[in-house]
């Protein structure tokens, strides 16, 4: 773990759901936390509009994106938690670049 940082809150923000306790607690304050919260969200709309995506989709949409998508956003949950406990602040692959667009 990295000294200093509140890994902790950052790693919450890679639990989908639970992003919103750090957004919702004063750990919004701290640079680290923040840059993993802005993550976290992308993350998680990224993962809701791909289950949008691949539901309205018959048969290929079910059987075949979706479980690819879910794979590959697990992937890049458990890529962010590593980097939050890391003490990194990494972007996430193909998504974390929205995350700057985020002010929070």
């Amino acid at each position: 773990m990295a000294e200093g940082k509140n890994t902790g809150m950052a790693l919450i923000c890679y639990i989908w759901i639970l992003v919103l306790v750090p957004l919702l607690s004063e750990a919004k304050n701290d640079p680290f936390v923040k840059y993993h919260i802005k993550q976290g969200l992308v993350l998680l709309i990224a993962s809701i509009i791909g289950g949008a995506i691949s539901g309205i989709i018959p048969v290929v949409g079910w059987f075949v994106i979706a479980p690819i998508l879910s794979i590959f956003f697990f992937v890049l949950m458990i890529m962010g938690i590593i980097n939050a406990v890391g003490g990194q602040e990494k972007p996430l692959p193909l998504i974390g670049q929205f995350g700057d667009k985020f002010n929070i």
